[in-house]
């Protein structure tokens, strides 16, 4: 049974619902992220991958028309600001453009960010 765009249960699921191409980008993203927050959990959050760590979330991603959306946070996109200023960004999105490679080390740099900044949040947590 095909799942329909919007009751997707594993990023495996929404991935699929994807021509091979579009399907190969979002593995290829799914891939850097797993590299480089191993600890971090698969999920499905707002219908979107997201990884999750310390059951928060850490990124969100999905493809649409004419770009890759890659959620991070507002502080992210602050801090990367210079680096994305090749990309349509806005309050904690950035839009990589679907016809243009990836620019992984960047997003694997972002990724690494927001691994330590919710490892900070969650030190804070627990030493309250």
């Amino acid at each position: 049974m095909a799942v329909s765009k919007g009751q997707f249960r594993t990023i495996d699921e929404y991935i699929n619902t994807f021509p091979e191409v579009v399907g190969n980008i979002l593995q290829s993203l799914r891939q850097a992220i797993k590299e480089e927050a191993p600890e971090a959990v698969e999920a499905i959050s707002y219908q979107m991958p997201t990884f999750k760590l310390n059951s928060k979330n850490l990124v969100h991603f999905a493809a649409w028309k004419d770009h890759i959306g890659f959620y991070p946070t507002p502080s992210t996109t602050e801090e990367f600001q210079t680096e994305l200023a090749p990309y349509r960004a806005g309050k904690g999105s950035i839009q990589f453009p679907i016809d243009q490679p990836l620019p992984m080390p960047l997003i694997r740099k972002i990724v690494r960010f927001r691994v330590k900044e919710q490892q900070a949040n969650q030190n804070k947590r627990e030493n309250r």
